[in-house]
């Protein structure tokens, strides 16, 4: 059966997917083009070398391409691929200089913390003023989740950027829930310790 792009445009993920194992050339491409940006998006939040970034997203798109077929359940594409773009990470920072690791403060635990209102992505609907600021507060975050260590900056990213839940996280970063919880917890404290002053001056 042949689909008109509209209609590709119109499936849903398990469809979309399901034609893309079967061949279907368009399917894969409209597939492509959904996940691009989002991958790209990790990569920009995880990799301190802005440069890779763009061969690491063609690369991940090309491994999804390339082995869609092997994923035997659609339903967990997002957690399939989120194992080849973290894989390609690791890969590439095992190639780097070791990335050494701090121990932030103790703080209590995760379970009373909330998703920190600044590591929001800016409404891109917000008039021209409002966008350049939160322009700038966006690259301002940026620039402080690189800073973090690796075994932090990971976590938190696929808590805030992918929505993992915690025990995604630990399978996908091979750790326990408590770790997970323990590190996003810092990760936070330590954004928000960071930000608190470009927050108070309404960046």
């Amino acid at each position: 059966m042949s689909l008109s792009k509209l209609m590709y445009k119109k499936l849903n993920m398990d469809q979309l997917i399901k034609f893309a194992q079967q061949n279907d050339l368009k399917a894969l491409e409209e597939l492509i083009k959904r996940e691009q940006k989002h991958i790209q998006l990790t990569f920009m939040y995880l990799c301190k070398d802005s440069e890779k970034v763009s061969d690491l997203t063609q690369e991940a798109l090309f491994r999804m391409a390339n082995h869609i077929s092997d994923l035997r359940k659609p339903k967990t594409f997002k957690s399939w691929l989120n194992h080849i773009v973290m894989n390609l990470f690791y890969d590439d920072l095992r190639k780097c200089t070791k990335v050494s690791t701090i121990s932030y403060d103790k703080i209590p635990d995760d379970e009373n913390y909330t998703t920190n209102p600044a590591l929001e992505i800016p409404d891109k609907h917000a008039k021209p003023l409002e966008n350049c600021l939160s322009c700038e507060l966006e690259l301002i975050i940026k620039n402080e989740i690189l800073n973090l260590p690796e075994n932090f900056r990971v976590p938190i990213v696929l808590r805030e950027f992918q929505g993992f839940s915690y025990d995604e996280i630990a399978k996908s970063t091979n750790t326990n829930v408590g770790t997970v919880k323990s590190r996003i917890a810092r990760a936070r404290l330590k954004l928000k310790e960071n930000l608190k002053s470009y927050i108070n001056k309404g960046v």
